[in-house]
């Protein structure tokens, strides 16, 4: 497997080519960075932004939002990733139209956010393997 280097601003990451890069839909939100996919049952999306939060605070918000949203919460805890603290939070949403699994990862460095969500429908371990491959090589500079 080849990976790609993916570079935006102070972020980067590797990301194996069996994902695609995809314009970003910064129209619905204007923070989006990246978007990934794999087939049509993985899109990742990552986000950044200036914070004034810290982890703690945003770990509750993301809860929150599920909750209201009528998703179901697997996991939610602090984990150290990508030698950085961060969120790590696992749930499912049901819609009318698509039943699918979100994992993210949150990281609150020097007053920016960054948030690495994935939605799949794709329970394979390798996928989630791999999405926690690319978290793992993310970089800041």
């Amino acid at each position: 497997m080849e990976f790609n280097l993916f570079r935006s601003g102070n972020l980067s990451f590797e990301y194996p080519d069996t994902w695609q890069a995809e314009n970003p839909d910064t129209s619905n939100n204007p923070d989006c960075i990246a978007t990934l996919s794999k087939g049509e049952n993985n899109l990742l999306n990552i986000v950044a932004f200036p914070t004034e939060t810290d982890l703690e605070r945003y770990k509750e918000f993301m809860e929150t939002c599920i909750s209201d949203d009528g998703g179901t919460i697997f996991e939610s805890v602090f984990v150290k990733k990508a030698s950085m603290d961060a969120i790590r939070l696992h749930g499912n949403i049901k819609t009318p139209q698509i039943t699918f699994d979100i994992h993210t990862f949150v990281f609150i460095e020097q007053g920016d956010i960054y948030i690495f969500e994935l939605r799949t429908t794709d329970y394979s371990s390798k996928t989630i393997s791999e999405y926690e491959d690319m978290v793992d090589s993310l970089k800041l500079e």
